[in-house]
């Protein structure tokens, strides 16, 4: 049981996140969870604290470093240190490249990357100024290894999600602190609702060893494993959880 850990988690108002937000405080961590949706985050923090758990929410929109910052600041005023960054928050769009508003173009860019490096840098200092040996883990994806129509913007995001995750790797290792990402394929979330109103969901499946959606608590049952010490060689890497998707077919 990790009692004695702290983690943060980004986008963990539904989704991937709050299935994370979960997993972490069943074993017993202190969880600090960060969305810009304050119902939905607020409905986590109290399915952790129902069931004994110790959580709090703080709302945050990633795409601004002083907010993300600030998150890491309470979390570490609420419970001494932070152990675990996830920087999970993720949005998505479903848009022809001709078609690309730019707007729409850098929300994404400006939640799903620009968001990553505000919780790298803002975590990685905390952690070397409390001399906390700890974990930031990334979600990238498998659309940053494969290209999929109509989701220029994310694959965009994604594939620099994957190479800071390295980049980062390599300067915060001399601190003890680990940086690594994890890949999701088809993830039965929220942020695939764009291909589910364009009937896409099934060739999505058909991709998947098992022909089937992802659940959120499998893909956070390998973010939990991946910050366990026990986990500690691995570092700079981007593990798939993807259940096949870029591997087979």
């Amino acid at each position: 049981m990790d009692t004695n850990k702290v983690a943060v988690i980004t986008g963990g108002a539904s989704g991937i996140g709050r299935a994370t937000a979960l997993k972490f405080a069943s074993k017993g961590a202190q969880v600090v969870v960060a969305d810009f949706n304050e119902q939905a985050g607020t409905q986590t923090v109290e399915m952790i604290n129902e069931n004994g758990g110790q959580a709090i929410f703080v709302k945050t929109d990633v795409s601004k470093f002083e907010e993300v910052e600030a998150l890491v600041e309470q979390a570490v005023a609420a419970f001494g240190k932070i152990d675990v960054m996830f920087n999970n928050a993720g949005i998505g769009r479903i848009t022809p490249v001709l078609d690309q508003d730019l707007r729409d173009y850098h929300s994404v860019i400006n939640v799903n990357q620009h968001g990553v490096v505000h919780g790298i840098i803002a975590a990685g200092k905390k952690m070397r100024e409390l001399g906390t040996k700890g974990v930031i883990i990334n979600t990238a994806s498998v659309f940053g290894f494969l290209a999929s129509p109509g989701t220029f913007a994310y694959h965009a995001s994604k594939g620099a999600v994957i190479m800071m995750t390295k980049s980062a790797a390599l300067e915060l290792a001399p601190y003890g602190i680990r940086v690594l990402a994890v890949a999701p394929g088809a993830v039965d979330t929220p942020i695939i609702q764009g291909y589910k109103d364009q009937g896409m969901v099934d060739a999505m499946k058909a991709k998947v060893i098992g022909n089937k959606l992802t659940t959120p608590e499998q893909v956070a049952d390998s973010v939990y494993l991946l910050s366990l010490e026990e986990a500690s060689a691995i570092n700079g890497s981007v593990v798939m959880a993807d259940e096949g998707y870029a591997s087979f077919k």
